[in-house]
């Protein structure tokens, strides 16, 4: 069948060129409209019950990861130079496209009782700008003076300052988040320029818009290297510019038309499909250079160029097609997740890597039917003499030093498994990035001045209407509950309705910090009309008190916030915590009259990343299975299919325990190691096995004798492909992203490891277990 494959190829070459390029040409079009994703909640099912507390949170009080932070630490603040500059610098980020809202020191407001009105409304502390210093220690002293702001806006003991920017939602999720960011950082600079001060940026805005510019940065460079290094490679290999540029013509046909998918898809670039293109380039390559290989020699055997074409087609068509299937199986398994992530990941990267099979059939032989039959240099590279004298030590080892094979593979699993229970399972928000990274390190001096930045919302839900504000007890508990929170290293002062109440009655007590306590029974029939909402005020600032507590408490007073920022404490920590905040808080609400529920950002971050390392892990089994199952297919021997496995296995435990003993842990992006290593080494294996039992039949079914010729012919091509794939993963280590990086070297590694045990382990593996006798 394959060789009459290899005939019509040739015989309608044109028309099936003329078919690729169009159909090429139109994924490149829809490829140009690609866009970057800004979604980091499709990590986990829209019916898990975390992601329907977060949407139901949103709905009611809002997003909680819009804010973008600036922070300073000087003891010159309250100086009129800084302090005008500061409150310039407020004043111009007002007018950047997508700010909604900023609360920093110049512009913030206190609380004062209108007995006229009997309302309580907000007034400005401070009067920028200042021409003289006592009457801005004036207003300092009336700032410092409500504990509200304490924690929050400034940190007395460290002289460290904030201010926060909220972005509008929209924009701040779509591809003007660059432009946005980019504007507020070029007012901070101004400001740094004017005042000689270093600000610190950070929130999750500016952490995901900063990580997702690299991301795509990234891509690009990826891909050109990729491409670079895999010319390089291939000139090497084949001395031939020809060769060269139509291997490369293969695989960017291949990164146009994933990317093309994408768009199709309506599918967007993300940390995981980032990676599809360069990965497209590394498992493109081999097609060509098994291609190109079994050409060569069959042109060598033969000198009969259409021959030879029909030969690498009848021959090769079958091993690239089981090789391509099992590499597009182990991607292809991430749809089976239940995270939206992987499935994207899945779905183009299994339908690409099948696509790039049928781009290699279509255009190497068409192709290479035009140019002219290679000459002495282009196929010299086959009679490569240390290559040779490699593969020969290969069947003198497997041959006569099986035992000692063996041995050697046991010690080496035995440190790996040793090394895998060291192995962790973490993951943090910015851990990819290096640790002397600005937006690792001015995330560390929010944490190290305020406690952190992390969103944790917690809601308070009575299971009567009104039920918030019928008594004080709920009061009293949130504030119990809320105490508690603060008195953890790991997370700063929470804000909620009742931080709002004391600041009320402050300013009902004419401002006096001592009052800055929960109301009693006595101070809320006192305070209550200055309370009562005005619905004609509530649009503007002026509507006082009730502008302040909207945004943490619902309309029915049936539902209250508990707003908290946290530390980047990383997803084995957070389980913890968040268990034992769900055991105060059942020690301390009601559970028959509150209902009490822990989302946010952090925490759908942490059920992200568990559903992602899950997934992965699910996906790995899944992969062994189907590849299992192709592998049974194809060779149609269960001891085939334990000598084809035990090979790929071993390279994955070498990784899994070199990854314990380097304390790199197992998040989503080292995760992805496993499936992305598995599916392209059993390539080789595949390689190996088909052209064992095509050269079973021509001696004589004589394993050893079959073994052998196996080695000397497929090694050279196996060797030279996992150097291209060595070489392309290799590229990712220039990465800035520590995941990304481990992805470079920890592939290489099993790469280089399968390369080795499916040339030395697995014929010894053959020659042990399988006992072929020659049919009747």
């Amino acid at each position: 069948m394959w060789y009459k494959l290899g005939q019509f190829i040739l015989k309608y070459r044109l028309l099936l060129l003329v078919i690729l390029l169009a159909a090429t040409v139109y994924m490149g079009y829809q490829a140009s409209h690609i866009q970057m994703g800004y979604d980091f909640a499709k990590a986990i099912p829209v019916d898990n019950p975390k992601y329907k507390d977060y949407m139901a949170f949103k709905q009611k009080f809002g997003d909680d990861g819009n804010t973008m932070v600036l922070g300073m630490e000087t003891d010159e603040l309250y100086t009129p130079a800084v302090f005008n500059a500061l409150h310039q610098l407020q004043q111009d980020l007002k007018t950047v496209a997508g700010v909604e809202d900023i609360m920093g020191i110049p512009d913030i407001a206190t609380l004062v009782k209108e007995d006229s009105t009997e309302k309580l409304s907000f007034k400005k502390i401070f009067h920028a700008p200042y021409s003289n210093q006592p009457l801005l220690d004036s207003d300092k002293n009336v700032f410092l003076n409500y504990p509200f702001y304490n924690g929050k806006l400034y940190n007395g003991s460290t002289n460290a300052s904030l201010m926060a920017v909220r972005l509008n939602k929209d924009t701040a999720n779509s591809k003007s988040r660059t432009r946005l960011i980019n504007n507020i950082t070029t007012q901070v600079k101004k400001f740094e320029s004017a005042t000689k001060l270093t600000v610190h940026l950070s929130g999750l805005p500016f952490i995901r818009t900063n990580v997702a510019d690299r991301i795509q940065k990234e891509m690009y460079w990826f891909l050109i290297g990729s491409l670079v290094l895999s010319a390089i490679t291939l000139l090497i290999f084949f001395r031939s510019f020809s060769a060269m540029l139509m291997s490369l013509f293969v695989v960017i046909m291949g990164v146009v038309w994933s990317m093309g998918t994408m768009v199709l898809f309506d599918f967007k670039i993300t940390l995981l499909t980032a990676l599809i293109p360069p990965l497209i380039v590394v498992i493109g390559v081999p097609n060509c250079i098994y291609f190109l290989n079994k050409y060569h020699t069959s042109y060598k055997d033969t000198n009969d160029k259409e021959k030879a074409l029909v030969t690498m087609v009848g021959r090769m068509g079958v091993v690239t097609l089981f090789c391509n299937i099992a590499a597009a199986i182990g991607f292809a398994v991430f749809a089976l997740t239940e995270s939206a992530l992987l499935k994207e990941f899945g779905i183009v990267s299994g339908i690409n890597i099948m696509m790039l099979f049928i781009i290699s059939l279509i255009f190497i032989p068409a192709v290479l039917s035009f140019l002219p039959a290679p000459k002495a240099k282009h196929v010299k590279y086959l009679d490569n003499k240390v290559l040779e004298k490699i593969l020969v030590k290969i069947e003198h080892w497997t041959f006569n030093h099986a035992k000692a094979i063996y041995a050697v593979t046991g010690v080496v699993l035995v440190f790996s498994v040793i090394g895998i229970t060291k192995l962790k399972s973490e993951g943090f928000i910015v851990d990819d990035l290096p640790k002397n990274d600005a937006v690792y390190t001015d995330l560390k001096w929010f944490e190290q001045n305020f406690d952190g930045i992390m969103p944790l919302e917690i809601t308070v839900e009575a299971n009567k209407k009104n039920g918030l504000l019928r008594s004080l007890e709920p009061i009293e508990k949130i504030n119990e509950f809320s105490q508690y929170i603060a008195d953890r290293p790991e997370t700063s002062r929470p804000l909620s309705f009742v931080e709002g109440l004391k600041f009320a009655k402050q300013a009902y007590y004419d401002g006096d910090s001592v009052n800055y306590t929960t109301p009693t029974e006595f101070d809320m029939p006192l305070m209550g009309k200055y309370l009562k909402q005005d619905k004609k005020d509530t649009a503007t600032a002026k509507g006082g008190m009730n502008n302040m507590l909207r945004s943490f408490i619902d309309s029915n007073k049936q539902t209250a916030r508990i707003s908290v920022n946290m530390k980047d404490i990383g997803s084995a920590r957070l389980p913890v915590l968040l268990k034992e905040f769900d055991s105060v808080a059942k020690a301390t609400f009601d559970t028959s009259k509150y209902k009490v529920t822990f989302t946010g950002t952090s925490v759908t971050f942490l059920e992200g990343t568990s559903f992602i390392i899950n997934g992965l892990k699910e996906s790995i089994m899944w992969a062994f299975l189907l590849i299992a199952l192709c592998m049974l297919y194809l060779f149609r021997s269960a001891r085939i299919l334990l000598c084809s496995l035990i090979p790929n296995l071993v390279p994955l435990v070498i990784t899994a325990g070199v990854m314990g003993w380097t304390g790199i842990a197992l998040k989503p992006s080292t995760v992805l190691i496993f499936s992305v290593a598995l599916g392209i080494v059993i390539d080789v294996t595949i390689r190996f096995l088909v052209n064992y039992k095509q050269e079973l039949l021509h001696y004589n079914y004589n394993v050893k004798e079959t073994l052998i010729q196996t080695i000397r012919h497929t090694g050279i091509s196996i060797i030279y492909t996992s150097l291209v794939l060595i070489a392309g993963f290799i590229i990712f280590c220039i990465s800035e992203f520590g995941g990304t990086k481990a992805l470079g070297w920890l592939t290489s590694l099993t790469l280089l490891a399968g390369t080795i045990t499916n040339l030395v382990l697995l014929p010894v593996l053959i020659h042990s277990l399988v006992k072929t006798k020659k049919p009747r």
